[in-house]
C-alpha cells in the first residue's frame, strides 16, 4: 500500500510537471536480489529543478540515479541501471555499502510521450478506482518505455505494441490475481516489467476524540485510506483530521452501506463509550469487515461478544501489538504496526529472530 500511495504522488506530479512544459525523469526499480530497502516497483522522480520524490533506496542510491537522470532528461534514452550493495569494493558498481543485494532500476523520461501517456492515465485510475492494477513496460528493444495499464477488470489502456498487447494483457491480468510484480521475457526477447499497484487499504476510525489524531496520521503516512466517523461536529473537522481522506457523519446503529465494508476493509472502535463500541463491533462483524480492532481491555470486548451473541475472530481487542505503549501517539504505533502485520500475514517478531530475508513470505 506504500506503493500504491508513491505512485498516486508521483503520477500526479508528473501530470502537473508535464502540463506546466516541465520535464522529469522516473527511476522504478524492476529487479531485487538479497537485501534491499525497497521492493520492484518502488519509485524516485527527478524534476528539471533537481527536486524528488520517493526513492528506490534507503537513500543510498539516490544520489547516483538523480545524477543519471539529467541525462535522460535531457537526451530522451531510457536506461537500465545495475548496483550491487554488497561489500566488496570490486562489485560492478563498487559501493561497498555492506547489504549484500542488488537492485536493477529501469530510468525513462516521464513528461513526454510514450511514458506521460500511460502515467496520466495511472493517475486517474487511482484516483477513481481501489482495485488493484498493473503497469507493463517495456525495458529494453526498439520499443523501451512503450507500456500500457491493466486495471482490476482486465481492460487495457495504452499499448506495448499491436502484435504483443494481447498476450501481455492476460500475463498483467494474471499479476494482479496474483499480486506479484516481475520482469517478464528475456533471453533473445523483449523483456517487460509488470509493475503490481496493490488495492487501497481502507480504514475505518470510529471515534473522533483527541487520541483518534495520531493514529489517523500515522496511518495515513503509512499509505492506508483512512475514512473518520463520528457524529460529533465540533470533533469531525478537516483541520483536526488533515490527513483523513473523508469524513463522515454517523451514529452508532445507523445505517453504514455508505461506508463500502468489505474482507479487506479495516477498522479501528474508539469512541470510548460502551454503548456506542457495542454497536459499532456489531455492525462490522455483520458487514464482513476483515479486521477490527478495539481499544481497551479484553474483559470488555468479552462483555461486548456476549451481548452481541458472537465471537468474532477478526476483533483483535485490545487491538495493537505489545510494545509497552503509553500514550495516545505510541498506542497509535502499536495498532499500525498491528495492522501492517496481519495485512503481510506476518507473525510480529524482531527481525533479527528471522532466519530468511525480510522480505520472504
Amino acid at each position: 500500500m506504500k506503493h500504491r500511495q508513491e505512485t498516486a504522488a508521483i503520477t500526479a506530479r508528473v501530470a502537473a510537471l508535464a502540463s506546466a512544459g516541465r520535464s522529469a525523469a522516473l527511476a522504478t526499480a524492476i529487479h531485487v536480489t538479497g537485501s534491499a530497502y525497497r521492493r520492484p516497483g518502488a519509485k524516485f522522480l527527478i524534476d528539471d529543478d533537481g527536486n524528488t520524490c520517493g526513492g528506490v533506496s534507503g537513500g543510498c542510491l539516490e544520489a547516483d540515479v538523480r545524477s543519471i537522470a539529467r541525462e535522460v532528461i535531457a537526451t530522451g534514452a531510457p536506461r537500465v541501471l545495475h548496483y550491487e550493495t554488497g561489500s566488496d569494493d570490486r562489485t560492478i558498481w563498487g559501493l561497498g555499502l555492506g547489504c549484500n543485494g542488488s537492485i536493477d532500476i529501469f530510468l525513462q523520461r516521464a513528461t513526454s510521450a510514450p511514458a506521460l501517456d500511460v502515467l496520466q492515465s495511472v493517475h486517474h485510475l487511482l484516483q477513481h478506482d481501489p482495485g488493484r492494477c498493473a503497469i507493463a513496460t517495456v525495458i529494453d528493444g526498439a520499443d523501451t518505455g512503450r507500456a500500457m495499464l491493466v486495471d482490476a477488470h482486465g481492460l487495457a489502456h495504452g499499448s506495448i505494441g499491436p502484435d504483443r498487447d494481447a498476450a501481455m494483457s492476460a500475463i498483467a491480468s494474471l499479476s494482479v490475481i496474483d499480486g506479484h510484480s516481475r520482469v517478464i521475457g528475456g533471453g533473445a526477447g523483449t523483456r517487460v516489467f509488470v509493475d503490481v499497484i496493490a488495492a487501497a487499504a481502507r480504514l475505518i476510525v470510529c471515534g473522533a476524540g483527541d487520541d483518534a489524531r495520531p493514529l489517523v496520521a500515522c496511518a495515513a503516512e503509512v499509505g492506508f485510506d483512512v475514512t473518520v466517523v463520528d457524529h460529533r461536529a465540533a470533533l469531525l473537522t478537516a483541520e483536526r483530521f488533515p490527513a483523513a481522506a473523508r469524513l463522515v457523519s454517523l451514529r452508532a446503529g445507523d445505517d453504514i452501506s455508505a461506508l463500502a465494508m468489505g474482507p479487506h476493509t479495516f477498522a479501528i472502535v474508539k469512541t470510548h463509550a460502551f454503548a456506542g463500541d457495542r454497536e459499532w463491533v456489531r455492525a462490522f462483524v455483520q458487514a464482513g469487515a476483515g479486521y477490527i480492532g478495539l481499544l481497551g481491555p479484553r474483559a470488555r470486548r468479552e462483555e461486548i461478544f456476549g451481548q452481541i451473541g458472537v465471537t468474532a475472530p477478526q476483533v483483535f481487542g485490545p487491538v495493537g501489538l505489545d510494545i509497552g505503549a503509553d500514550g495516545p501517539e505510541q498506542i497509535a504505533v502499536a495498532i499500525v504496526a498491528e495492522m501492517l502485520a496481519f495485512r503481510a500475514r506476518r507473525d510480529a517478531r524482531h527481525l533479527r529472530e528471522k532466519a530468511e530475508t525480510i522480505h520472504a513470505v
